[in-house]
C-alpha cells in the first residue's frame, strides 16, 4: 500500500514523493482507483536516470546486475509508465554506454519504433580523464521516445549569445540586428531562373545548378521592403536579411553541450551548496540539464514524473518552474539524506542555487511524502498466502478494486462499480443469506462479482443461478491465481499500524 508519512507546505496533495520501489509505485498510480484518475493517461514527461548497470557499487545503489534482469526491471516500469503517460506525453531515459543500445529495443518494443524522437547526447564532462584505459568518457545518451509522435509537441529552446553570434546591422537597419540567408536552392522549378539587377545596375543570377528560392515577384518584394543585402558596396550576389526580433526560439539540437546545461561537477556543487560537504551524492545531474528537459517536454501545470528520484533533482527543477511532480525512491537514506530536505529548502524559498533565478521561484507549494508499505498478503512457511491481520474493511475493499479494475464507489453493501457490474468485498464468509441480500440490492440487469475470505457450499452456485454472469472470488486464493503478487496489492489508505500523516 502507498502509505501518507508527512505533509508539507501548502496543497501537499498536487505532489507525491514515495518512498519505495519504482514499480510497486507506478503499480499503485496505475492500480488504485484515486490515484488512477489523477495519473493515468495524464503525465506529460517522464524522465528517468536509472542505475545504469556499470558493474560498480555506488554509496547509495547497487549498479550491477545481469543484463537480462536490467532490461526486464526496465521494461516492467516502461510498460506502467506508458499507461501514464498523456496522448501527448513523453518520456527521456538517461543511460550511458553500457545499456542505451539494449534498451532502446525495449524502448521500441514498448512504445513502437515509430514513436522514437530523438537521443540527445550530453556532455557531462568537462575535462579530459587522463587515466583512462581506452577513452574519456564525456557524454551520457537521453533517448525520446512519445506516447503517440503525432500528438506530441515540443517547445523551442531560448536563443543564445552564441547561436546570435553572426547576426549584425550594418545598414543601421530600425527592425534591429539581422543575418545573411541564403536566397537560392538546390531544387529546381519554373521561376528559379531569372536574372535580377542590383543597386548599381549589376545583373545576377545563381550558380549553377542552384536556383532562386522565391519567385520574381517575390523577390521584388524583399527589394521594396529593405530586405535584401546586397554587401557594403551594393555589388555583391544577394542575400535576405532575416531578423532577430521574427525568427523566434529555436528548435532544440540532439548535442547538449556543458556549456548550455551543465556538467557533472557543476551538479555535485548543487547539492553541497545547498544541503552541505556531508551530502555528498555519486551521480547528481544538474539542475540546467532538467530545466532544459522540462522546458522542451511541458509546459507550466503539466504533471512530471520521475521514478529514480536519486537527489531529487527533477522534482525540485520541476516545481520551480511551475509543474506537478511524482518522484520515487527506494533508498530511505537517500529519501532522508537528499530528496526530502532538498525539496523542503524549494517548498519554503530557501534554494537559491540552481535554475532558481531563471525561473523566478521564490518558494511556496508543498508535497506529501508517502511509502510503499507493508503488503496485504503474506505467506507461511510453506509459501501458502493469507491476507494480513491489519488488511480488512476500507483497506481490503480498496486494493481489490485496483486489482479487479473496478472504480472504488462504495454503496451500501457494494464498494466498487464498473459498468453494469457491483463488486462486493467481504473480509469474511459469503453465506447464501448475504448473497440473498446482496442480490436484493442489484439494479435490473446489474451483475455482481463478489470478493470474500471464505464461501459457503452453494453460496456461489446460487448467485450465479439467481443472476447470471454474477460471479464469486476467494482471496487470497483466487486472486493469487491471477498472477496478483502481494507487493501489488497496495492503496493509498492509513499505515497498518493505524498512523496517518
Amino acid at each position: 500500500m502507498l502509505a501518507p508519512v508527512a505533509d508539507i507546505g501548502d496543497e501537499p496533495e498536487r505532489n507525491l514523493l514515495v518512498h519505495g520501489d519504482a514499480l510497486h509505485a507506478l503499480t499503485s498510480l496505475t492500480s488504485l482507483p484515486d490515484l488512477a484518475e489523477a495519473y493515468v493517461g495524464k503525465v506529460k514527461l517522464v524522465y528517468i536516470d536509472p542505475p545504469f548497470n556499470t558493474g560498480e557499487t555506488f554509496a547509495h545503489y547497487d549498479d550491477a546486475v545481469e543484463h537480462s534482469v536490467w532490461l526486464t526491471m526496465l521494461r516492467d516500469r516502461l510498460n506502467q509508465i506508458r499507461r501514464l503517460l498523456a496522448d501527448d506525453g513523453s518520456v527521456w531515459v538517461h543511460l550511458d554506454d553500457v545499456e542505451q543500445h539494449r534498451a532502446r529495443c525495449v524502448l521500441d518494443e514498448v512504445f513502437g519504433a515509430q514513436n522514437f524522437v530523438a537521443t540527445v547526447i550530453w556532455q557531462k564532462s568537462h575535462s579530459r580523464n587522463n587515466s583512462a584505459q581506452h577513452f574519456s568518457a564525456d557524454h551520457d545518451f537521453i533517448h525520446v521516445y512519445a506516447r503517440n509522435k503525432a500528438a506530441w509537441r515540443r517547445n523551442r529552446v531560448a536563443r543564445t549569445s552564441k547561436s546570435d553570434a553572426d547576426f549584425w546591422n550594418p545598414d543601421n537597419d530600425p527592425r534591429g540586428d539581422w543575418r545573411r540567408s541564403d536566397l537560392t536552392a538546390a531544387k529546381p522549378y519554373n521561376d528559379g531562373k531569372y536574372e535580377v539587377t542590383g543597386p548599381h545596375g549589376d545583373k545576377f543570377t545563381p550558380r549553377a545548378g542552384r536556383y532562386w528560392g522565391v519567385s520574381p515577384t517575390s523577390f521584388e518584394e524583399l527589394r521594396a521592403d529593405d530586405r535584401l543585402w546586397w554587401g557594403k558596396t551594393g555589388r555583391t550576389f544577394p542575400f535576405r536579411k532575416r531578423f532577430r526580433s521574427e525568427l523566434g526560439d529555436l528548435v532544440p539540437t540532439t548535442i547538449w553541450a556543458h556549456e548550455e546545461v551543465g556538467n557533472n561537477r557543476e551538479a555535485k556543487g548543487e547539492i553541497v551548496s545547498l544541503l552541505g560537504r556531508s551530502a555528498i551524492f555519486a551521480t547528481p545531474k544538474p539542475e540546467r540539464l532538467m530545466e532544459q528537459i522540462i522546458h522542451i517536454a511541458s509546459d507550466p501545470g503539466d504533471i512530471v514524473l520521475d521514478c529514480f528520484a536519486g537527489s531529487g533533482t527533477t522534482a525540485a527543477v520541476a516545481h520551480k518552474m511551475g509543474r506537478r511532480f511524482v518522484t520515487v525512491e527506494l533508498s530511505e537514506s537517500n529519501i532522508d539524506t537528499f530528496v526530502r530536505p532538498r525539496l523542503e529548502k524549494v517548498v519554503k524559498g530557501e534554494d537559491a542555487g540552481g535554475v532558481t533565478g531563471t525561473a523566478a521561484w521564490a518558494g511556496g507549494g508543498g508535497f506529501r511524502l508517502v511509502r510503499v508499505a507493508s503488503s496485504m498478503f503474506e505467506a507461511d512457511e510453506d509459501g501458502d498466502l493469507y491476507l494480513a491481520d491489519w488488511a480488512v474493511g476500507g483497506e481490503l475493499a480498496r486494493a481489490i478494486c485496483a486489482q479487479v479494475r473496478y472504480e472504488y464507489e462504495p454503496d451500501g453493501p457494494f464498494t466498487g462499480r464498473r459498468g453494469r457490474s457491483r463488486l462486493a468485498v467481504l473480509d469474511g464468509m459469503l453465506t447464501a443469506g448475504v448473497a440473498e441480500l446482496l442480490l436484493s440490492k442489484l439494479a435490473d440487469r446489474e451483475t455482481l462479482l463478489v470478493v470474500a475470505q471464505a464461501i459457503e457450499p452453494g453460496a456461489e452456485e446460487l448467485l450465479a443461478a439467481r443472476r447470471g454472469g454474477s460471479k464469486v472470488r476467494k482471496v487470497p486464493r483466487d486472486l493469487a491465481r491471477r498472477g496478483i503478487l502481494p507487493s501489488q496489492l497496495v492503496s493509498l489508505t492509513s499505515t497498518p499500524d493505524g498512523d496517518t500523516a
